[in-house]
């Protein structure tokens, strides 16, 4: 369907749906929605059954907002915002979108300031024209998000024009012929890092991640034919944060990809974090940075966010849905909707299979599903983690034992998902008096990141969001955590003779401060350290697991000599991958069952052997697949 034939579409379906004293004023495609403008708002939106209509008549989604002339100006409509909602709502900010006419009100009670029945914010709407949302004040202020609001505030004009552009793109003609689909690996499979996936239809080539390997600093394949022109992409799909999946996206802005990037909100706004860190690591360490600042800013200004269970048009034979993959926040498996319901596919990211101290289990519910293409990092024979109840007897053990010696207990681990678990465990241990009461320093970009975590308690457990924001307790805000935010701070940690428990990055021991206590505190027998995080092969936190007691690690410019005599222990039970059971498990109860499943992100033995007990148990096609190969679909 062309562009004006939708628009035409969308003209004659409103024509029929809506009554004649709703206006409609304009018509336009902006990414991957149809956004229709009134002067009649408030009579469109009640009782949401109009836009209903309109938008299972189109098929597509549907975005509904007050024509220009109609909003009252940002000033003048915080007066009445601040005069209608009651103060105990205790409004923080309030922030204005005027590419989509709503405003985002944060406040520390919500309740409130929505009112019995919506009467608020319904009459906010009335009055000033705006479509008003409410969100929770962070219990702890993130800079990241903070700053990715102005910077898209500040960037409006342009993100238009973009939105505009892909929403064109999306609709444009798409050829008749039978779907034909191929997924093409350009990057983790029978191995760990890199990932990057290619879906091509004859009509769209969608990327799925885009990651460096931790271990090496390898990069996907972006010399293979079926990627280049980088702007024929029509779009990237990120599945979580961690630099094995996202690592590389600004470079594929610096090299001519001037498309859209999908994630949630909360993977952006990490993705975010991360990437910019990145290129502070990489400075420090005197090395050349694949691309700078600029393109992160680039990315955020690209970045349309999704939620779990939206279903989106991102290319004219692709429909997007993201689903909870309870790997870290706002992780996803993305299921791809291919031609007119003809195909169905997904990939999985990194999922874990079991609830966890943060998140809720990985989906495992998909309206249709041909193909899976799924993490397979424990997928070995002898794969198979101890319960997280073990891992925290583990870890509080060893806890224990340090801390009576008057040790430090150093705990390497990734600034996102594992940090925080690690956290909610130690601050549960000491309040129930299992492990004496130290200070844990967190040292990192971990504090910032924990604060995003508190900026989107929707994508956080049900027990844990029940714990912080109705029973007033947030583990997070215990005042055993002190942050280090600085060089000084840092030196002051590592020379204190008192017993402390430090969570430092990088989680694999490539670089960061991580390093620093490591230098220090390894030679004495007294100090203990544990992985809470999966070691990829050639990270110096793999070759530690494997036994190595002596290191030569760099320290001012110059190579010394480690000798280490502290103990050293893995809580295997944190990891945010799923063990052999539970990817069996996962496969065993998807629904429904799909017909192949392809097996990435693992080790080249553990892929293949997961593959052959999938055959063996399913009757499944299963491969794992070279990088470079290509596999067809349909």
């Amino acid at each position: 369907m062309s562009v004006e034939s939708l628009l035409q579409q969308t003209r004659e379906v409103l024509k029929e749906v809506l009554p004649e004293e709703i206006e409609v004023t304009t018509i336009e495609l902006e990414g991957p929605h149809v956004v229709v403008y009134t002067k009649q708002l408030d009579s469109f939106l009640s009782g949401g059954e109009l836009l209903r209509q309109v938008a299972q008549r189109l098929h597509r989604r549907v975005l509904v907002r007050s024509d220009p002339s109609v909003l009252a100006e940002p000033r003048a409509a915080e007066g009445v915002i601040r005069e209608l909602v009651p103060r105990e709502a205790e409004i923080n900010q309030i922030f204005f979108e005027p590419e989509t006419g709503e405003v985002t009100i944060e406040a520390a009670n919500p309740g409130a300031a929505i009112g019995r029945g919506a009467s608020v914010l319904n009459e906010l709407k009335r009055r000033i024209g705006w479509v008003p949302t409410v969100v929770r004040t962070p219990p702890i202020p993130s800079k990241t998000v903070e700053e990715v609001r102005i910077h898209l505030r500040n960037v409006f004009d342009d993100r238009r024009k973009f939105l505009r552009k892909v929403g064109n793109r999306i609709a444009r003609d798409r050829l008749q012929e039978a779907l034909w689909a191929r997924s093409t690996a350009l990057g983790g499979y029978r191995e760990v890092g890199r990932s990057a996936h290619l879906l091509t239809t004859q009509n769209s080539r969608i990327l799925i991640d885009c990651g460096i390997d931790p271990g090496s600093d390898r990069t996907p394949f972006f010399n293979a034919p079926e990627i280049q022109p980088l702007d024929a992409l029509d779009a990237v799909v990120v599945t979580h944060a961690h630099l094995d999946h996202c690592g590389l996206i600004p470079t594929l802005i610096k090299y001519g990809y001037t498309g859209p990037i999908y994630s949630t909100a909360p993977t952006r706004d990490l993705m975010t974090l991360m990437l910019l860190d990145a290129i502070k690591v990489t400075n420090q360490e005197a090395r050349r940075s694949l691309y700078d600042s600029s393109h992160v800013r680039e990315l955020v200004s690209r970045s349309i966010p999704l939620r779990y269970g939206e279903t989106t048009d991102i290319a004219p034979d692709v429909r997007l849905t993201l689903h909870n993959a309870g790997h870290i926040l706002g992780s996803s498996i993305c299921h791809f909707h291919l031609g007119d319901g003809d195909y169905n596919m997904a990939y999985t990211g990194d999922l874990k299979f079991e609830r966890t101290w943060l998140f809720n289990p990985a989906t495992n519910r998909f309206p249709r599903l041909e193909t899976l293409v799924m993490e397979s990092t424990y997928g070995g024979f002898r794969d198979v983690q101890p319960s997280r109840q073990d891992a925290v007897t583990g870890l509080a053990r060893l806890a224990e034992r340090v801390i009576k010696r008057q040790g430090h207990l150093l705990i390497p681990v990734f600034a996102v998902g594992r940090s925080q678990e690690v956290m909610l465990v130690l601050e549960e241990l000491m309040r129930d008096n299992k492990i004496p009461r130290v200070p844990v320093y967190l040292d990192g970009m971990i504090f910032e990141a924990t604060s995003i975590h508190t900026a989107y308690p929707e994508y956080l457990n049900s027990q844990l969001r029940t714990q912080i924001f109705q029973q007033g307790d947030n583990p997070f805000l215990s005042d055993v955590f002190q942050r280090v935010d600085s060089s000084q701070k840092r030196m002051s940690v590592i020379d204190d003779r008192d017993a402390s428990i430090v969570l430092a990055t990088s989680g694999m021991m490539s670089g960061g401060p991580v390093m620093e206590y490591f230098k220090a505190w390894a030679p004495e027998e007294r100090n203990g350290m544990a992985f809470a995080g999966y070691q990829a092969d050639g990270t110096f936190g793999r070759r530690l697991q494997r036994g190595m007691r002596e290191a030569t690690v760099m320290d001012r410019e110059r190579a010394v000599t480690v000798p280490i005599r502290f103990e050293i222990t893995t809580a295997e039970g944190f990891s945010g991958h799923s063990d052999r059971v539970q990817l069996m498990n996962y496969i065993a109860t998807v629904e429904p069952r799909p017909q192949r499943v392809m097996l990435c992100h693992g080790e080249e033995q553990k892929s293949l052997d997961l593959a052959s007990s999938l055959h063996k148990r399913f009757g499944l096609e299963t491969r794992a697949p070279y990088n470079l190969e290509t596999v067809r679909l349909a």
